[in-house]
């Protein structure tokens, strides 16, 4: 006796290319309405990731005040010995001085009894607004 398959194919298995067109556009709009929220949400991280950056080391720049006697000439002198006095009990910042969250240096420029400490923002120069405003004091 021989068996065999009564099974029949009964029509293409698989998409095909319309469908796969329409797939694809509805992606497509997908990612054109959610695209810009997620990146506005990157952005405002980002400002309060340099915000916080910014109290930090105003929090390292005014111990290293309390114990010296005056601000330190740049900010490397949080992190190394700028003064050769005993009363230096640095690194005041754990982890190395870091950068604004675009890659940049914060500006800093010492005073008597205050102090200059800034983020230029996204575009790195002073001014602008959104993700290019200022952050600091």
């Amino acid at each position: 006796m021989k068996l065999t398959n009564t099974k029949t194919k009964s029509g293409p298995k698989g998409f095909t290319l319309i469908e796969l067109l329409v797939v694809l556009a509805i992606l497509g709009m997908l990612a054109a309405l959610v695209g810009p929220a997620i990146f506005s949400n990157l952005g405002k991280g980002q400002r309060a990731t340099a915000a916080s950056q910014v109290s930090n080391l105003e929090t390292a720049l005014d111990t290293y005040l309390l114990e010296i006697g005056r601000y330190p000439e740049t900010l490397e002198g949080l992190v190394e010995n700028d003064t050769g006095r005993d009363t230096w009990n640095g690194p005041y910042l754990r982890g190395g001085l870091p950068k604004d969250p675009w890659g940049n240096d914060y500006f800093y420029q010492p005073g008597d009894k205050d102090f200059v400490l800034m983020s230029y923002g996204k575009d790195g120069t002073p001014g602008g607004e959104d993700d290019d405003a200022d952050i600091g004091r």
